[in-house]
This record gives C-alpha cells, structure tokens and sequence, in this order.
C-alpha cells in the first residue's frame, strides 16, 4: 500500500459530491479519492448484475489507487451492489479493506426524526425496485411505514442543471403528489437519491410544513466518524493530509464543469478507464 491511504467515494455520477462534501466538513483532515463513473451514469435504470459489475470495478481501482475504505456514495450502487461485494468479493479480493454504503446510515437516522412513523423515499427507479430502504428501515424500526416513490426525471433535471428552473416544477411536484395521495400520514422525507439535495428548494415548497426532509451528507458523514471511532485500527490506516483528488470516466473538462453544479467551484479533475 501507498503511503497515502485516502478515503475512497464511489460515485454512478455527480450526486456523491454532495456525500463527499457532507463527510470533508465533518471530517476535514483525511486525504480523499473521489471517483465518478460518469460516462456509464445513470446507474438507476440498469440491471442488478450490471450495477454489481461497474462498482465491483469502481472498488477494485479505488484499492489499487490505495483506498483501505471505500464509501458507495451512490444510493444505487449500495442497495444492488454493496451486500455482494462485502460478502462475496471482499473475503478474496481483500480482506484487509472495506466497503460501506449510505443507505443503511440513513435508514438509521429516520427513527430519531419522525413522529408518525410513516416515512416517504424518493429516490431512482433501481433503488425503489431494490426494496433496500423499506428493508433497511422496518429491519431497525418494525413498526415504520415506508411508501417509496420513484423520481425518473429528478437526476436528469440536476445533471443539465436545470433543477432550478419552472419546467422541474411540474416534475418535483408530480413526484411529491404522488407519494403523499399514497400516505398522507409521511411527516419525514428521505431523499434517497444523491442528486436531490440540489432541488431542495422546489421539493420544500411542494410539502407540508410540518414534514422533516432528510438529506444524506451530514448523516453519513456522522455515521462514518462514529464508524472510525469504533474501528481504531481503520482510522489508523488513513493518511491525513486534508487532500481530495478526483476521477472520471467521462471528460475531465465535463467533469469540472459539472461538478462546480455540486461543489460551487470548479475542480480539478483526471480521465480514469474502469473497463
């Protein structure tokens, strides 16, 4: 191994930016890898065993690029990815490293959050076929009603960067109508899609004001310190420079661009190839 030993985050696309800043304002001294597979994105409408193949190679150089951990910040990648990879591939492939996802830190920080205990997901089609957030939640909360709505048009308005303009009203609030004429009991959101956060704005101005909307950054980031502290031997691995450097699969010039829409500036940013 490297004498740089960064945290990895794994990414279909941009929306894990969003992850990684969440994590680098709670835990600003670790040295960073951030990788986005932005040419073969989006990751939601593909198929279990083609997810479980991209990110097994997205892990897999993260290792080679000296990450003894690796967050799937990608809502996708950990429901149809992450269970596989941690029991089937890591024994053999390295024992030694691991790889976490962010659905389950946030099905743990629902309980906390809401009253009614029914609990609304938006999130992509793939991670609402998957089931993983109704399992993950009524796994620590039994009594927890979970209705999950799929947002087709959500990632594509975030990634043309029009998730502020009039047209992502109709869908944002298309979406939102939906889920609540199915259980008007949700008193807390979970966006579960990365990309989302970006259309905070419209998505609060199409709810009550009583609902609690959950957005995943601050909750994986504290779920990933508690993880370090619980893990000493982990955290001692980790080099601590304060750095993030960034791959794509895609463009580097469209990958600086696109990711000023997440970051609020530009980046630099290195062609990677995973297949």
């Amino acid at each position: 191994m490297s004498s740089s030993a960064p945290i990895g985050i794994f990414d279909s696309g941009y929306g894990g930016l969003t992850i990684l800043n969440g994590i680098r304002s709670l835990l600003p001294s670790y040295d960073y890898v951030y990788l986005g597979d932005n040419a073969r994105a989006p990751y939601g409408t593909r198929s279990f065993d083609i997810v479980y193949q991209f990110t097994l190679q997205a892990v897999r150089r993260l290792f080679d690029l000296g990450c003894p951990l690796v967050i799937l910040g990608c809502n996708t990648a950990s429901a149809k990815a992450l269970r596989t990879i941690q029991q089937h591939d890591l024994p053999t492939l390295a024992p030694d490293r691991r790889v976490l996802g962010i659905i389950r830190p946030t099905a743990e920080a629902v309980g906390s959050i809401t009253q009614s205990r029914h609990i609304g997901i938006l999130a992509t089609e793939g991670t609402v076929r998957s089931g993983s957030y109704e399992l993950e939640i009524q796994k620590l909360y039994p009594d927890a009603v979970v209705t999950a709505q799929a947002c087709p048009m959500w990632v594509s308005l975030v990634e043309n960067a029009e998730y502020d303009s009039p047209g992502a009203d109709y869908f944002v609030n298309d979406s939102l109508s939906r889920l609540l004429a199915r259980d008007a009991r949700i008193d807390t959101l979970v966006l579960g899609c990365t990309h989302f956060p970006l259309l905070l704005d419209k998505i609060r101005r199409y709810v009550p004001d009583h609902v609690r909307i959950l957005s995943q950054g601050s909750y994986v980031a504290s779920s990933l310190a508690d993880y370090l502290q619980r893990h000493p031997d982990m955290q001692a691995r980790l080099s601590q420079g304060g750095t993030c450097t960034y791959y794509t699969t895609e463009s580097a010039d469209r990958f600086r661009e696109s990711a000023s829409i997440f970051l609020g500036t530009p980046v630099d940013a290195t062609h990677i190839s995973l297949s």
